[in-house]
């Protein structure tokens, strides 16, 4: 594939920080992925019995205080306080002193879905009689704006700021703005993922939908149920490769392009068909022919309508090659994280890239005829990898593929 010799507009991940069920930590979530563990348990946020479901993706050993100062702490939502912590996470992965840097040449990019609704959720718990009751400084935290901006506030990051509310493909269009932004060199550096904590409005209407597994997420099983919701926040810190080679950093990956698209077909059932074009106009940006993409990064809800048209997605694009290509769902083990699913998925193609194994799909007792692919069962495999497709599609029908490359 042809790459662009202007290093100041080939763009590449220097750094990694995740907060996740499986793991604080790209090297603590790596283990865990590759290991095919699973971080789903019963939901301890908040009471679920009222509900036929109790599981999902909950970040139990997040320490909040571990990352931020306690004074800042209670004027944070759960989401902000998991993207400050990703964000720490990152930047000392990617040896990148902020502090040393032209802050005003860095911008912040996070993807959500429900942004800090579960403080609402709280004050709903009590009864107030008058609007001056309810706390001013509630209405200040919980709008989705607020996550970027606390990451901005936390790091005095004075450039672009902005939040993606495309559900649960946000966090691979925060990741493709960057991208797009420091091509264009409007900036120097990116902080660029997604964050969501578990709410109850979430739980409550996956569930009203009927789309909660009961105990455990089978993308690609025949009698999968489908998906569990969960949480987290995945950071990556994005810069150009002039950028990245000056200070001799560690390069993960380079971003080689993205496509996006709309599926104008159904508030929650996906299209096969713009799914492929999503996929497709990755290719034709990144100027990669298919048949060198090594690996997939699905989707892979666990969900009977998304997994079939992915997958159908996948073959219509790929042809023959579709059915072979290894194709994993990490939601298997991390639950549905929302904003913040395809950032770490991202993420562990980053980390699939560099140790050259993919991690598995967990969970699948009897794969699904119907889905064409090779969904790497329960057990990770050994590969050369080179070019990696990571596949996001959200309700709406917002899809956003982005294709990443050794350097």
């Amino acid at each position: 594939m042809a790459k662009e010799i202007d290093k100041n507009k080939r763009v590449v991940i220097t750094g990694l920080g995740v907060i996740s069920s499986i793991g604080i930590g790209w090297q603590e979530f790596w283990k865990n992925l590759i290991a095919g563990k699973s971080g789903i348990t019963k939901i301890s946020s908040f009471d679920t019995s009222m509900y036929d479901r109790h599981f999902g993706g909950e970040v139990k050993i997040f320490k909040p205080e571990e990352f931020i100062d306690l004074r800042k702490i209670s004027k944070l939502g759960r989401a902000s306080q998991m993207a400050i912590a990703a964000t720490k996470l990152g930047l000392k992965d990617g040896t990148l002193n902020i502090n040393k840097i032209d802050r005003s040449k860095m911008g912040v990019f996070i993807g959500t879905t429900t942004g800090e609704i579960q403080l609402l959720e709280h004050y709903n718990d009590y009864q107030y009689k008058q609007a001056r009751d309810f706390l001013k400084e509630t209405i200040l935290v919980y709008p989705a704006s607020s996550i970027s901006t606390n990451v901005a506030l936390e790091f005095k990051i004075t450039n672009r700021n902005a939040v993606f509310a495309t559900a649960c493909a946000a966090g691979n269009y925060a990741v493709a703005y960057a991208y797009d932004q420091i091509r264009a060199s409007k900036l120097d550096y990116a902080i660029a993922g997604g964050a969501d904590a578990l709410s109850r409005i979430v739980f409550t209407g996956f569930n009203r939908l009927l789309a909660v597994a009961p105990e455990k997420c089978q993308p690609f099983d025949k009698n999968r149920q489908g998906m569990i919701p969960g949480e987290g926040a995945g950071i990556l810190l994005i810069e150009s490769l002039a950028s990245a080679q000056k200070r001799k950093a560690k390069i993960y990956a380079e971003i080689l392009g993205y496509g996006l698209s709309c599926d104008a077909h159904h508030m929650t059932n996906p299209s096969s068909d713009g799914v492929s074009k999503a996929i497709k106009k990755a290719l034709k940006n990144s100027n990669v022919d298919p048949g060198e993409i090594d690996y997939i990064s699905a989707h892979g809800t666990g969900t009977i309508e998304n997994d079939l048209a992915e997958s159908q997605a996948v073959n219509r694009v790929f042809g023959k090659h579709g059915s072979r290509i290894p194709m994993s769902s990490i939601k298997s083990m991390l639950g549905h994280a929302m904003g913040a699913a395809s950032a770490f998925e991202t993420i562990a193609c980053c980390l699939a890239i560099q140790n050259n194994e993919i991690p598995p799909t967990i969970n699948v007792e009897n794969q699904d005829p119907k889905c064409l692919i090779n969904c790497v069962p329960n057990k990770s495999i050994k590969l050369k990898i080179e070019t990696v497709l990571n596949n996001s599609q959200a309700f709406g029908g917002n899809n956003a593929c982005i294709i990443i490359d050794t350097i």
